[in-house]
Parts: C-alpha cells; sequence; structure tokens
C-alpha cells in the first residue's frame, strides 16, 4: 500500500509541475481582474477557469478525497461537459487536476459517480490494484438538436491509477435508454446486507433502482418517486445510501433527489426521502410520509445555492459526507464571475437524526474545518440591545470566517444577524420568531442587477411554532454564506457579490443574551 501511494504522490507532484507551466503562460493571457480577486472564494473549491456545476464522481482511495465536475473548460458558461477533476487530503485544500473525461462520439459526458472496486468484481483491475470505476450519463447532442426524444445513456470508465487517468469501457453504453426523455446520473453503491452492487438513476419524475453483480451488466429492480415529493421540475442526480440514525441501532435508507426548478426559495434545489430497502424495493418511512403530507417536500438546504450534492463513496470512517453546487439554474450563467464560474459547498457530515415518529437529515460542515483556525475570539455572555456590532475588520476577516453562538430563552422577537461593509450593503439573516420563519435577504448585498431572479424575494424557512432556543454557526467566504442552524436542523446556503469585501458582523434584537460565541479567524494554503 505504501508503494502504491508513493506512485501516486509522484505522479500528482509531475502533474503539478506541468499544470505550473501551463498556468503561469494562461495568467499573463487571462489577466485575471480585480473583480475576479474580489470574489473568487478562499475555502470554497472553484475551477481555475471555465465553467462548472454538478459534483460528480466523488471517492476516496489511499490518502486522497476525490472530487470530480461538471465542467466546461472553454467558456464560462455551460457547454460540451467534461469531467473536471480535484483532489484534497483534507476536503478543503482542492488542487485542481487534468481533466479527467472528455466528450465522444456518443455525447457529453454528464454526472454519475465512481466507486473503488476492491474485489475487481468488474474484472478491470486485479486483487493487488482494484479499479476504480466510474459510471455516467452520455447526452448525445447531436439526437436531441435532431429532435429525437431518447438522447440520454450510460456509460462505464475504469482507472488503474487510482482516478489519475481513464479508459472508457469499449462496449459502452452499459444501459441503453428504455424510451425516457431525461434518463440519468448514475450513482453507484455496494449493497453490503444484500451483497450486490447497486445503482439509482434519475428518470424524468422518478427514481430506477438497477442490480449488477460486476458493474457492466445491470438489471431494473424497482422504481420510485410517482406523486411523492416536489415533481415542479426534473427529478436530477440522486443518491442512496443506508444510515444509522443518531443515538439508535435503526438503520434507514435515504435517497436524496434534486429538482431542476421550484425549490423551495426558488429554482433548483435538493429534496430527500427517508424509509427502508429490501435489496429491490425502497418504501417511505411511515412517520416520514405522513411528514410529506404537510411539508410536501423535504430539503437538504432551504438557501437557493445549494445543488445537486451527493456524497463521497469509501469514507473510511464511515461517514456520509456531502458537497454541493453552490448556485442555482435561475442564474448561474449570469453571475459577475468571468474567468471562471461556480464553486461548491463546503463539505457538510449527514446525519439522520429522529424527530418523533419521523426522521430528519441534519448538516454540518466537516470536522475537518477546525484544522483551519488562526486564531479566536470569544465571549461566554453578551448582551443585545437593539443593533450591536459584534466583529468588524480590525478584529477578524470577515471573507473567511466561523462564526458561532447560543440565543436560549429566545423571545418573541425578530433576531437579524447582518453582514456589511463601508459602502452600505449588507446581506440580513436570521429568525423571525414572531412570524415564524428563517430568512436570507439579499436584496442589498451589492450586485443584483445582472439576473431579476438573484434578488427577486426574500428567502425562507417556515417553521411549526415559536422556537425556544437558537444555535447558530455561520460560515462566511468572499461571496457566499452557509448558515447551520440548531445543529443543521435547519440549513440555508445563499451567494452574494457586494462591491467591497463584507467587514462586520451585527446582530439586532430587541434585547437579547448571546451565550457562548466564539468566531474562529481560518486560514488556507
Amino acid at each position: 500500500m505504501e508503494n502504491k501511494a508513493l506512485t501516486l504522490s509522484l505522479m500528482i507532484s509531475m502533474i503539478f509541475i506541468l499544470l505550473s507551466c501551463k498556468n503561469n503562460g494562461q495568467e499573463k493571457k487571462l489577466s485575471i481582474s480585480s473583480e475576479e480577486e474580489l470574489y473568487r472564494p478562499n475555502f470554497h473549491f472553484t475551477p481555475q477557469k471555465g465553467w462548472m456545476n454538478d459534483p460528480n464522481g466523488m471517492f476516496y482511495y489511499e490518502g486522497y478525497y476525490h472530487l470530480y465536475f461538471q465542467h466546461y473548460p472553454d467558456d464560462n458558461v455551460w457547454g460540451p461537459m467534461h469531467w473536471g477533476h480535484a483532489i484534497s487530503t483534507d476536503l478543503v485544500n482542492w488542487k485542481e487536476m487534468p481533466i479527467a473525461l472528455y466528450p465522444d462520439s456518443l455525447g457529453y459526458i454528464f454526472s454519475g459517480s465512481a466507486i473503488v472496486d476492491l474485489n475487481n468484481t468488474s474484472g478491470f483491475g486485479s486483487a493487488d490494484n482494484p479499479p476504480i470505476i466510474a459510471m455516467f450519463t452520455y447526452h448525445d447532442a447531436k439526437a436531441e438538436k435532431e429532435g429525437k426524444e431518447f438522447y440520454q445513456t450510460q456509460g462505464l470508465a475504469y482507472s488503474l491509477n487510482q482516478g489519475l487517468t481513464w479508459t472508457k469501457y469499449a462496449n459502452n453504453p452499459v444501459i441503453d435508454n428504455p424510451g425516457i426523455r431525461d434518463f440519468r446520473d448514475p450513482k453507484l453503491l455496494w449493497d453490503e446486507k444484500h451483497k450486490q452492487w447497486l445503482m439509482v438513476l434519475a428518470a424524468g419524475d422518478k427514481a430506477m433502482f438497477y442490480s449488477s453483480e460486476n458493474l457492466k451488466k445491470w438489471k431494473l429492480l424497482s422504481t420510485f418517486g410517482e406523486n411523492v415529493g416536489s415533481h415542479e421540475g426534473v427529478w436530477e442526480c440522486p443518491d442512496f445510501f443506508p444510515i444509522k440514525a443518531e443515538n439508535t441501532q435503526t438503520v434507514k435508507w435515504v435517497l436524496i433527489q434534486s429538482v431542476g426548478s421550484s425549490g423551495p426559495n426558488g429554482g433548483s434545489a435538493t429534496q430527500y426521502f427517508v424509509g427502508d430497502f429490501d435489496g429491490k424495493t425502497f418504501v417511505l418511512d411511515e412517520g416520514f410520509q405522513n411528514d410529506l403530507k404537510s411539508n410536501k417536500a423535504l430539503w437538504i438546504d432551504y438557501g437557493k445555492d445549494n445543488y445537486a450534492g451527493v456524497t463521497w463513496s469509501n469514507i473510511p470512517d464511515g461517514r456520509k459526507l456531502f458537497i454541493g453546487w453552490m448556485s442555482n439554474w435561475q442564474y448561474a450563467k449570469q453571475v459577475p464571475t468571468y474567468a471562471w464560474r461556480s464553486s461548491m459547498t463546503i463539505p457538510r457530515e449527514l446525519k439522520l437524526i429522529q424527530k418523533g415518529k419521523s426522521y430528519r437529515l441534519n448538516s454540518l460542515p466537516i470536522k475537518e474545518l477546525d484544522e483551519f483556525v488562526s486564531n479566536s475570539i470569544g465571549r461566554d455572555n453578551l448582551s443585545i440591545q437593539d443593533e450591536t456590532v459584534i466583529v468588524d475588520k480590525t478584529v477578524i476577516d470577515l471573507t473567511k470566517a466561523d462564526i458561532r453562538f447560543e440565543i436560549p430563552q429566545l423571545k418573541a422577537d425578530v433576531y437579524t444577524f447582518i453582514l456589511s461593509n463601508s459602502k452600505g450593503e449588507k446581506i440580513r439573516f436570521g429568525l423571525n420568531n414572531i412570524e415564524n420563519y428563517f430568512f436570507i435577504d439579499r436584496k442589498n448585498s451589492g450586485k443584483i442587477e445582472f439576473s431579476e431572479k438573484f434578488a427577486d424575494s426574500i428567502s425562507k424557512i417556515p417553521l411549526e411554532g415559536r422556537l425556544r432556543n437558537l444555535n447558530v454557526r455561520i460560515l462566511v467566504d468572499k461571496t457566499s454564506v452557509e448558515i447551520f442552524y440548531n445543529q443543521g436542523e435547519f440549513v440555508m446556503t445563499e451567494l452574494f457579490f457586494p462591491n467591497a469585501p463584507f467587514d462586520a458582523f451585527t446582530i439586532k434584537a430587541k434585547e437579547t443574551e448571546i451565550k457562548n460565541l466564539k468566531i474562529n479567524q481560518l486560514f488556507f494554503n
């Protein structure tokens, strides 16, 4: 194993040298503007140039986390899709690698997934060198342009050098289109209980489950989703996995299913379902099914900018680690960055929490982020009256900060948290504990005119009643805020594009006590 890890490190080093030479030539030609520097994130992955959307093919092996992604390297808008590639040893610092998969005669390379075939069931590798298997959707743009309906099929590729380079399977496609227009985004997993490979596909208004013994020949098992959850947009980018509910011995199965439009606050968003799987059929948990009757859909993130998220495979400690595309199809092609477009959310750990007779997915930033703290400020108790500045740029750089605090004994009041700058621009978010909802308001956050949909409304999470206590964690980067309330029970992620960095954080309420305030200054390589 040590020799394989060393070989991978040497190969990566050589690739980095080549990339550095290539990028040095490009930097002079691109002459990245001050606007690009103002908006390129400090600690969220974004490609050096070109377009990016859905995360793809994520796996862990031999010390490296791999992140592939939908990528068009030749322009800053969506185009012929490739798989871009980045690697990390810590899930925070990412190094962009050469493009992994290029379009070919069968079509563009749409979204998919990757697994480590440890037992070489596919036969592409060996016991000593297990292959990495990627499954993806071929999108035949020519057939689509000709007016044909069924232009998406599923392809396979394998890697024998730990995901650095790939060979496409000679007998692609491995699954032909059965007569479904939107038939895409295969997610692979090993079903340990039933000793089979599983794959879930998005198919228009439903998910389709397949099984295989060798990852090359697939059998349809069942479908799920007709008339369940949100169907106001096409289903995309599924994920499917077993997970043990916290503090119990109960194992449930979770289906994650993104929806292309009509999310809870407009545009694209990601819903989830909790149930049981018998090796063939996914059935909703009874309590969760009752929740859907009143909620219509339950969402991983209620902000406007977390879409198409899926989890890593082969994580050694068993965590369910998730990352999403931090944008929205309503305006992703218009956001005011030009050399590159789009970033990913911070990786998050998903946990299943029993709530009454049902189950909910909570999510929090990965624990690895705690390793990137350069200094902290804190107060055990802080009294707030009306509007109080908590921190400004003289103490903390708020373009890379992790803010945490609690508000016990909430009143019937509006608790507003504000990031602002010297130009009077601000993003406001918080809890309305009178009308019972969380909110984000970015109408005065800076550049918003690039899209009428970007700041056309205030994003909200409706609540069942008033909250008694509030736990808050806020990750702030140059152009994004990720907010985790009550240990990740309620999550909101949104972008902003101020004309100067936000450099002050303020809390506004009539009168309240802030407990356990801690603001971490983050640093990155």
